[in-house]
């Protein structure tokens, strides 16, 4: 008669408190304050990130885990894809790190705006975080004008707003000039 013995092997993180990186509002990773230029170890780092529910960034591995600044969002959005036509068009959006994301229900784009200036920034959810805060990348100019030419006009809770569709979901940039 064979035995077999079941046990679970815990391991506990080991915390790191701070850790000096620090991911620009440009997109650019720096550890130390010198930029990281091997684009390999941005998007390695880049694959350990999470977020609290606090809003804090982590580097997190299965042994360690150590909290990081970012200054605004982790990745940027530098190019846009599409196909298809109208509702049933396809938008995807290749991040600074590779990351390819289309858009749908569950990485749907939003937009905030400037307290002061009023000007749009738009971001795109990348993953969702470990709280209601998640992991997201800031839409580039270049590629939020390239969404704009793509947008067309629909009446969202009584105003007309621009915006563009991706599988099937409409994601307004903004309100429809008069």
């Amino acid at each position: 008669m064979s035995h077999q013995v079941s046990h679970q092997v815990s391991h506990t993180q080991a915390q790191c408190g701070n850790l000096p990186f620090l991911i620009r509002k440009d997109g650019s990773w720096l550890y130390r304050g010198t930029p990281i230029r091997r684009k390999e170890m941005v998007c390695l780092f880049s694959s350990l990130l999470v977020r609290d529910a606090d809003g804090d960034y982590w580097l997190e591995t299965p042994l360690e885990r150590g909290r990081i600044e970012v200054e605004d969002v982790p990745w940027l959005a530098v190019e846009l894809g599409w196909c298809g036509s109208g509702s049933e068009q396809c938008l995807t959006l290749r991040t600074n790190v590779d990351h390819v994301i289309t858009l749908d229900e569950a990485h749907p784009i939003r937009v905030a705006h400037d307290v002061i200036t009023c000007d749009p920034t738009p971001y795109v959810l990348v993953r969702p975080g470990l709280g209601e805060r998640p992991l997201e990348a800031r839409i580039s100019r270049p590629v939020y004008y390239e969404l704009a030419a793509l947008a067309v006009p629909r009446c969202l809770r009584g105003r007309q707003m621009m915006g563009v569709w991706s599988r099937g979901v409409f994601f307004a940039l903004g309100e429809a000039s008069s």
